[in-house]
């Protein structure tokens, strides 16, 4: 009988030993995949153990309500510049002069809107027939 060459033999060695490695891959990839399913391991632990996330989850929400909140510094001048007052009454004057204006003059533009918009329809109205 003719025996296997050294050559063949080692071809198929290798061969094989590719074949044992890709399993090994593929078995870690799955493996890998399955640890770093977080969605899953986070459903499953809540579906275990419901009562713990309810309680952790409701003392978490107490520490962060009960935590104190951080106090805003104010600082105030004592000696203040009169030109900013005057500007700040001057600004006030004018908003207010403003208001009192268009409380005037507010059923005016209200009139002349509602003429031109009834003027348009009628216009439309009349081309239409």
């Amino acid at each position: 009988m003719v025996e296997k060459s050294e050559f063949k033999r080692s071809t198929d060695d290798l061969i094989a030993k590719a074949a044992r490695s890709r399993e090994r891959v593929r078995r870690d990839l799955r493996e890998l995949r399955y640890e770093l399913d977080f969605q899953r391991k986070f459903r499953e632990s809540f579906q275990e153990h419901t009562s713990l996330w309810l309680t952790a989850a409701m003392a978490v929400g107490v520490l962060i309500v009960l935590l104190p909140t951080r106090k805003k510094k104010i600082y105030v001048r004592t000696n203040r510049n009169k030109k900013t007052d005057n500007k700040f009454v001057e600004s006030g004057v004018a908003l207010g002069a403003l208001n009192i204006f268009v409380s005037l003059i507010r059923p005016a533009i209200v009139e002349f809107v509602k003429d031109r918009f009834t003027r348009h329809i009628s216009r439309h109205r009349t081309q239409d027939r």
